[in-house]
């Protein structure tokens, strides 16, 4: 009942948007479609909203979004931060217009509105908020999520997305609001007119791309040969600026997905991590022959790759491999140019490669880890320039293909990915060596490290119940071994014994060097293993890891089984 009452209230309310109307009633006698849309609100947390577009409160439409946003708004006015908030959006359906919504409300609520003109890339956004002096920035994103997906990311004024205990604030001052009567809203012109949407002008764009040019190593570029997709996002400007002003003569961009378009139609899960989003760059490298093949998701922070194999195709490169390549070469090269800082710093996260250890001591840097999420590695860069010596920053990755090479944001930037992909790769090519040719070699003197990702997903309305009941139970009765590895060690980042904020995470450390990380999505029904090996031979690494995933995947699915059954 609760449901259809929540219905007629939103075809009663929602005629805003005839596409919502239309929408509910096609599934008025949906039982199950309607508890899906209205049993809950649409979770808000450091990662902003995510959601499917569509009708509902369970749903990314322009009532969630100006519901979030007045939160939003409420929490700056209660607080000392400038009243003024930045605003992009990427290639994603009805993108623009929630970050027109969004600039109706802010304004509305005496806040400065400040939008980028076009799409453009998040670390783009993250470079306004404090180039404009902001309160907190909104990006209109769902990141890689397929193409039903859209998202409403919130950042600080230090240009990090939201720290839990903001998140906590606004979601407070969001359950106040009904997304109907409690969101204070006027016209988009006149709100123009009368000064509180504002235009952020091309010139902070333009700085932004000089403030990734100003943190360039200096190798030569000029005969690097790059095949470039921005799987048809909001990267290509910025990149295109990139690369004209180092010199990059022999570009070929994929022109299946050049073009943004939020349907993505030659790859619907537009992620650079997986395979299938990089196929028809892929296919294009087969034409073109390539030193390198770079890919940027939609919202351009993850940067995928693709190198020679030295057997006529071409081979993708993991997060982890890429983070290795571009944190070594950094180092190498900053130190034989006299730029490394004295005590120099390193972050990535507890779920990225334990590679990044004994390469950190080679070079005597100090590497951090953070938990998972690069508003931490920002908030690592925020700590640094606090005591005075942000210098000391070198590198930050995770094993997401995220990388930041400086302090200009503090989010994950493809464009600074791309910029120090391309000098590595033309580096190595000056050695007579591929960037796979480099990795193994890297693998030959620290180990081979081989990581793997498994997501297993709780569905129905009941899955976080489920999801929650089995990280109980891993708590209460850890496995003494996984497989044929005996469990060393546990660490549990709930505690806070870590040193951390608390996190919903175990980590087993395993015999024989081995590794699993168990995590929950707080947004949504999902599990995430993390594996990871190491040993001296790639057939043996390869080997050990199909083991460990198979033997993982075994535990999770037995806990889950048991913990079913006490349930029912």
């Amino acid at each position: 009942m609760k449901y259809q009452e929540e219905l007629s209230r939103w075809l009663e309310r929602a005629g805003e948007d005839p596409d919502l109307i239309a929408e509910l009633d096609g599934i008025r006698e949906d039982a199950a479609e309607l508890s899906d849309r209205f049993y809950r609100d649409l979770a808000f947390g450091t990662g902003g909203l995510r959601g499917v577009i569509g009708a509902g409160s369970n749903r990314m439409n322009i009532y969630t979004v100006r519901r979030a946003t007045q939160g939003l708004a409420d929490y700056l006015n209660a607080s000392e931060l400038p009243k003024a908030v930045a605003i992009a959006h990427d290639s994603r359906r009805k993108g623009e217009l929630f970050a027109r919504e969004a600039a109706r409300v802010l304004a509305a609520n005496g806040i400065t509105a400040w939008l980028y003109p076009r799409l453009e890339p998040t670390p783009a956004l993250s470079w306004a908020v404090r180039y404009l002096n902001c309160g907190a920035g909104i990006c209109v994103t769902a990141s890689h999520n397929p193409a039903k997906y859209n998202g409403y990311k919130v950042y600080g004024p230090d240009g990090c997305q939201i720290t839990p205990h903001a998140a906590d604030k606004i979601l407070a001052a969001i359950e106040k609001t009904d997304c109907f009567d409690g969101v204070r809203l006027i016209g988009y012109d006149q709100g123009v007119q009368e000064g509180t949407i504002r235009r952020i002008e091309d010139s902070c764009l333009d700085a932004f791309v000089d403030a990734v040019l100003d943190l360039r190593p200096g190798n030569d570029v000029s005969r690097l040969k790059l095949v470039y997709t921005p799987l048809n996002g909001s990267g290509l400007e910025c990149v295109r600026k990139l690369l004209g002003k180092m010199g990059v003569a022999e570009l070929t961009v994929v022109p299946e997905q050049e073009t943004p378009d939020g349907d993505f139609p030659t790859c619907p899960y537009p992620n650079p991590e997986i395979r299938e989003a990089m196929e028809v760059g892929l296919a294009l490298c087969d034409q073109v022959k390539p030193d390198l093949l770079l890919g940027t998701d939609p919202d351009c922070d993850r940067m995928g790759a693709a190198v020679p194999d030295g057997q006529g195709g071409y081979r993708l490169i993991t997060g982890n491999e890429m983070g290795i390549l571009l944190f070594d070469y950094l180092c190498r090269t900053r130190i034989k140019r006299g730029t490394m800082p004295s005590e120099p710093v390193a972050v990535t996260t507890i779920v990225s490669t334990d590679m990044a250890a004994p390469l950190a001591k080679h070079y005597g840097v100090e590497l951090r880890r953070t938990l998972t999420g690069f508003k931490y590695i920002g908030e690592q860069i925020g700590l640094l320039e606090a005591e005075g010596h942000k210098e000391r920053y070198v590198f930050g990755f995770e094993e997401s293909y995220g990388y930041l090479s400086g302090a200009h944001v503090r989010d994950k930037d493809a464009v600074n990915a791309v910029m120090l992909a391309c000098e590595c790769a033309a580096w190595y090519a000056g050695q007579g060596m591929t960037l796979l040719d480099a990795i193994n070699a890297l693998y030959e003197r620290y180990g081979w490290y081989k990581n793997g990702l498994v997501s297993r997903a709780f569905e129905g309305q009941d899955g976080m119940k489920a999801m929650q009941g089995l990280m109980t139970s891993l708590r209460a009765e850890p496995p003494v071994a996984v497989g044929d590895r005996q469990v060393e060690s546990v660490t549990d980042y709930l505690t806070g014994e870590t040193g951390l904020i608390a996190s919903d995470v175990l980590e087993f450390r395993l015999s024989g060097e081995g590794k699993l990380i168990v995590r929950p999505s707080g947004t949504e029904p999902k599990l995430k293993l993390y594996l990871s090996v190491r040993e001296e031979s790639e057939a043996q690494a390869v080997q050990a890891l199909e083991r460990l995933t198979a033997d993982a995947e075994r535990l999770i699915q037995e806990r889950s089984s048991a913990y079913t059954r006490v349930k029912v």
